[in-house]
């Protein structure tokens, strides 16, 4: 059974900075590609930014140069360090899986983090 926790989420003045991260359990043998998605209040989730088994990455617009994604595969963990916030930045952060062999087999599903609020405000 495989399970996504995210931790670091809280509350930061714009321009500051925060760090969340992910760690996936349940027999982990290896996952694809991990990622963070975003939904603010009224609007759809979207994705922010992702990073596959390779070390290849890819970010929303709205977060290049401010924001850096990575993923330490010995601790089945990925990071989204997160500078330069943003009011607009506020939203609930998702920790997303896919592509995941375990010991019982591969799944090629998403596994989901029950997500993390991330506020930004003065």
């Amino acid at each position: 059974q495989v399970h996504m926790v995210e931790s670091g989420g809280g509350l930061v003045q714009p321009g500051g900075s925060l760090r969340l991260s992910c760690a996936a359990s349940g027999g982990i043998v290896s996952i694809n590609a991990m990622g963070w998605y975003r939904q603010a209040p009224g609007k759809q989730r979207e994705l922010v930014a992702i990073v596959d088994s390779d070390g290849r990455t890819n970010y929303a617009d709205s977060v290049k140069g401010r924001f850096t994604i990575s993923r330490d595969n010995a601790k089945n963990t990925v990071y989204l360090q997160m500078n330069s916030l943003k009011a607009e930045d506020t939203a609930v952060f998702y920790c997303n899986g896919h592509g995941v062999v375990t010991t019982s087999g591969y799944y090629g599903m998403d596994y989901w983090g029950k997500g993390t609020l991330v506020t930004v405000s003065s």
